[in-house]
């Protein structure tokens, strides 16, 4: 596969796709389409997504209690440590501790930490293609060299592990693991996930584990943390309330040390983490003083609802992506909120790449899809399904008419037509 080699962010290529699009009104001021964005992880632009009740009052309280208006310590509060680490411990064979837990601004703090804890001369790290791209900024300004392993659709995106021993060398310091899979709506298996854990285990590396989806799967395959296998390997696990908790803006989430071996319990490494954390800025004090509140009491019909309706709206997506020959999908979604989908150029009169491919159709359809490129593939697309059914339905619609419009002649069929 191909790695765009870009270090473009999403949000930067999704400004210039937006940037791109010249609404069209009618002769009263209406506007003739309205913009539909599958390119954004963001559910809450969708009214079907709503964050609960719970969520809401906790925040309420605690911002009206007048209590949580000061500092809190830089590694969090010590009873939102607390509740995470008990959170985390229901899916694991042993318990976390406070001390496991520190609190970050956003999963996206939490990969900083955890790749400039890892950095030291000639270190390099092991990152997924397709993948999240901030994970490749964030070690370019730690100097992390960073080293590409293959997905495999063909294997339902499962890792590569053959590239993974081969890609390994004594300066090796971590493998990144996104389960539930951004970008590609995967959930690894039990036994892939040991495979992995036994994997680093003889490269002698740890492995950071990206659970910003997790729980989010609605697939045959349960959601499994990688923390599971913590006494095989040291994990670093990453998360947040973000996705599943529907509050992304909210900025609450979390680097811990889910490794019951106690590789990480030597007081120099902790102290490094605590001094760290100390030149960081966290999330607000009272969103932190909330989140015990929200963990413990949330609903489990909550979390049913979101993952019906990504089930349906990932379904929708997967049906019209086989209407429409230019792209394809292998691989049904079963997890997090979006989808890898492979375009085929040679159906194309006037397409040059996916870029080109997106920036046309925002132009002239007004629907907003994320260039593969920006994750590390060329000439795919990740379309994002969280969203309302009749959005995606009327955006798909719109991709089919700028397939006719662009296909070439001996690709369309009297189907098409």
């Amino acid at each position: 596969m191909e790695n765009g080699g870009s270090t473009i962010t999403i949000k930067g290529i999704l400004s210039l796709l937006m940037e791109s699009i010249s609404e069209l009104e009618d002769e009263e001021g209406r506007f003739v389409k309205r913009t539909i964005s599958l390119g954004m992880g963001d559910p809450t632009l969708y009214s079907c997504f709503r964050t609960t009740q719970v969520s809401l009052q906790a925040v309420s309280d605690s911002l009206l209690s007048n209590k949580f208006h000061g500092y809190a310590p830089t590694v969090g509060l010590p009873q939102t440590r607390r509740a995470i680490a008990e959170y985390l411990s229901r899916d694991l064979p042993y318990k976390l501790s406070q001390d496991d837990v520190f609190i970050t601004s956003g999963c996206t703090q939490a990969i900083d930490v955890a790749l400039a804890m890892l950095a030291r001369p000639r270190a390099n790290i092991l990152l997924p293609r397709p993948g999240f791209p901030i994970y490749e900024l964030c070690a370019k300004f730690r100097h992390l060299e960073v080293r590409y392993f293959d997905l495999l659709p063909e294997n339902g995106w499962e890792i590569d592990l053959e590239a993974v021993e081969s890609l390994a060398d004594e300066n090796t310091v971590a493998l990144v693991v996104i389960n539930p899979g951004n970008p590609c709506g995967n959930v690894y298996s039990y036994q892939h996930l040991k495979k992995i854990a036994e994997t680093a285990k003889k490269l002698g590396i740890l492995v950071i584990a990206d659970e910003v989806y997790g729980h989010l799967a609605f697939g045959s395959k349960p959601f499994v943390p990688m923390g599971v296998f913590g006494s095989i390997v040291p994990v670093l696990t990453l998360g947040s309330l973000s996705k599943r908790w529907i509050v992304p803006g909210w900025r609450l989430g979390w680097f811990v040390t889910t490794d019951p071996s106690g590789s990480f319990k030597d007081p120099k490494i902790i102290e490094r983490f605590k001094k760290y954390f100390d030149i960081l800025g966290g999330p607000a004090t009272f969103i932190q003083a909330a989140v015990p509140t929200i963990l413990e009491q949330t609903d489990e019909s909550f979390f049913k609802k979101t993952l019906n309706l990504l089930k349906n709206s990932s379904n929708i997506c997967y049906d019209w992506i086989n209407e429409i020959p230019c792209i394809d999908s292998s691989h049904r979604p079963e997890g997090s909120m979006a989808m890898m989908v492979k375009l085929n150029l040679s159906l194309l009169e006037d397409i040059s790449d996916d870029i080109d491919f997106c920036f046309k159709l925002a132009r002239e359809e007004s629907v907003i899809l994320l260039p593969g490129t920006a994750v590390g593939l060329k000439n795919w697309l990740r379309i994002t399904f969280a969203a309302d059914a009749s959005s995606i339905q009327e955006a798909f619609k719109r991709i089919k008419c700028f397939y006719l419009r662009h296909a070439k002649a001996q690709s369309q069929t009297i189907d098409d037509l």
